[in-house]
């Protein structure tokens, strides 16, 4: 145990809804690591003319896939410094790390994506998402480090809205791409487009609020915010291990959203970009057409 660590009662017996739920955490973590092997060994072969763009996002997924996997096997809550296990690798400053890694990852390779889209089809707005979502979520991470380090909710909420804005904008990017494609690739689009209108459906009903009630309770009682430096010692070295469903309800909903749906997007991502010689053949003759007519502004003419 570790010199600050603190046990609340309750334990990990399967009749606990907790266990049950980290239980469904790790098998579809060890799902989506074992179909990344799968990937890994299958895509750089099939991928004609692109195996280095493949392998990047081979790469990138490879941080988000383990490092979900990682805070799956060993969940907890940053703000609340509260784990399932007692052992430093529950401690706020490895899980948080771990955290910022992966989706700058899973960000960049959204980035990647649209930009090879954008480029393929002259579609600037296209080419502008892919520029803008990376700076956004970085800023995003330093609300989140801010936020666990100070305690304070209201960053935990800016960073979930950041969050939302740059998937509003991936949405728009996709929206772009529709009339371009036809077919399977154009209800790839379709499928993802649904997908991002329901994660910022959760996010502005339901996390974001969540973290706002939070912080409204914490101006209401008075709460004692940490200073950075402290906030730094206290993520580093204290962790309360706890199994109570009461401590975990609000988590369960973002984080099993969060371990499943959003690691099969980075999977799929590696997909598309395994197929990006492919995609010319999906395109529209309406946008062959448009390409054809304008070539030396191919990259440039359409918004």
């Amino acid at each position: 145990m570790s010199l600050e660590a603190q046990v609340r009662p309750g334990s990990l017996a399967w009749s606990n809804p907790v266990t049950r739920w980290w239980g469904f955490l790790t098998l579809v973590s060890g799902a989506n690591i074992a179909v990344w092997f799968l990937l890994y060994r299958e895509l750089p072969a099939q991928a004609t003319g692109n195996a280095g763009s493949t392998s990047v996002m081979l790469l990138l997924s490879a941080a988000y896939v383990f490092g979900c996997a990682f805070r799956s096997f060993l969940p907890r809550a940053d703000v609340q410094r509260i784990c399932l296990f007692d052992t430093w690798l529950s401690s706020v400053v490895v899980g948080r790390s771990v955290a910022t890694v992966a989706e700058i990852a899973f960000v960049a390779q959204w980035a990647i994506m649209l930009h090879q889209l954008g480029t393929m089809t002259g579609a600037e707005t296209v080419l502008i998402a892919a520029w803008v979502i990376v700076p956004l979520i970085l800023i995003a991470e330093c609300f989140s480090w801010y936020a666990v380090l100070t305690t304070h909710y209201l960053y935990n909420a800016i960073e979930n809205s950041l969050w939302a804005v740059a998937f509003f904008i991936i949405g728009i990017g996709l929206c772009r791409l529709l009339p371009e494609f036809d077919g399977l690739v154009r209800m790839a689009f379709a499928i993802a487009i649904v997908g991002i209108v329901g994660y910022l459906a959760f996010l502005m009903t339901v996390d974001v609020p969540m973290y706002l009630s939070r912080w409204r309770t914490e101006v209401g009682d008075g709460s004692t915010l940490l200073r950075p430096l402290e906030g730094l010692r206290d993520v580093s070295t204290r962790w309360v291990v706890t199994h109570d469903i009461a401590e975990w309800k609000d988590e369960i909903p973002w984080m099993s959203l969060y371990f499943s749906a959003a690691v099969w997007a980075s999977l799929a991502l590696c997909v598309v970009a395994s197929l990006e010689n492919h995609l010319p053949r999906y395109r529209t003759e309406v946008a062959i057409a448009s390409m054809a007519t304008s070539p030396a502004a191919g990259a440039h003419n359409t918004r």
